[in-house]
């Protein structure tokens, strides 16, 4: 036996209310403004829609200007594919400028930079060499860091300091393209913290793991001392999913843990992807007890020249 269609139910009672007493979250107040051929950095962030991004981007920038006006940390915690994108001149220049205060990379991040040094390009074709099992066997390049970093751990130094003195030292062609070169010339620290294993270099004869761990154990060491000074300051995450946000949660609880007072700091995350650590460990738990943190979504060779610029921008206005 078929079942009866089932009737529409009736609208013809629905309480309605009026759009013109209802709160909206979206208005015309809050519109873009029209672009206009020759604007200012900072006249298209004025003219953003006064909506999500649109809001905090403005809103980093002051944050960090203020910070670096009142002589605050900028910290930089990025991966190598920033520096595979091409953005270290823009790196440099906020280096050069006394923006960036201090910069923490992984591994991956010291050897694409060598490499820039070296001979002017990185990044190998690694479907190419995989099946021959000849991915990462470059030879200058996994000796000439091991070298630095077995030298730094006779040294007692930090693996970020021992490849800077190393490439001024070997005076290489492209030094004035390399962050840790320029760091090393301008006394700015580079620290480097490295998962054994998931580096090229790792796999090369020269490689010490008693060196690695030391050079690099001493750098999160450096790392947890410029975080303490980080009240005021501001730490910024660059295409790091997992690695950086952990080392930065942690060294932000031994320094708390030490009694040193960093609540009221500014973090951002900037990747192409949102991820889980990122977004927990930078934006959201640092910034609890004071601060605030933020997220943007977006390719870093677009959206890191575009904060260099409209930061130099902030920073301009009297």
């Amino acid at each position: 036996m078929s079942q009866p269609p089932v009737q529409p139910l009736d609208f013809s009672d629905l309480k309605t209310y009026s759009v013109y007493d209802r709160h909206s979250k979206v208005g015309i107040e809050d519109f873009a403004g029209p672009p206009r051929p020759g604007m200012r950095v900072s006249e298209l962030l004025a003219s953003l829609p006064a909506q999500l991004a649109g809001k905090d981007f403005p809103d980093l920038m002051q944050r960090v200007a203020v910070s670096v006006r009142n002589r605050r940390p900028v910290i930089l915690g990025m991966g190598a594919h920033v520096i595979k994108v091409g953005l270290n001149p823009v790196l440099i220049e906020l280096m050069k400028r006394g923006i960036l205060s201090s910069i923490a990379l992984n591994g991956a991040g010291i050897i694409h930079d060598t490499e820039i040094a070296m001979v002017g390009r990185t990044s190998e074709e690694v479907a190419d060499v995989l099946g021959q099992g000849a991915f990462g066997a470059a030879r200058e390049t996994g000796e000439v860091l091991n070298q630095a970093i077995n030298k730094g751990a006779r040294q007692n130094i930090g693996m970020g300091l021992a490849v800077g003195q190393s490439l001024l030292d070997h005076d290489f062609p492209h030094n004035d393209q390399s962050l840790l070169a320029q760091a090393c010339k301008l006394g700015i620290p580079v620290t480097v913290h490295v998962a054994v294993g998931t580096d090229i270099i790792h796999i090369h004869p020269d490689a010490d793991g008693a060196a690695i761990g030391q050079t690099s154990f001493f750098d999160f060491q450096v790392f947890c001392r410029l975080v303490s000074t980080l009240e005021g300051g501001v730490y910024l995450n660059v295409g790091s999913a997992v690695l950086l946000p952990e080392v930065f949660l942690k060294a932000l609880t031994v320094v708390r843990n030490l009694g040193y007072t960093v609540k009221n700091l500014t973090t951002a995350n900037f990747d192409f992807i949102r991820h889980y650590r990122p977004a927990t460990n930078v934006v959201h738990r640092p910034t609890l007890e004071g601060g605030r943190g933020f997220n943007f979504t977006g390719h870093h060779e677009l959206m890191i020249p575009l904060f260099a610029a409209a930061l130099l921008d902030e920073l301009a206005k009297t």
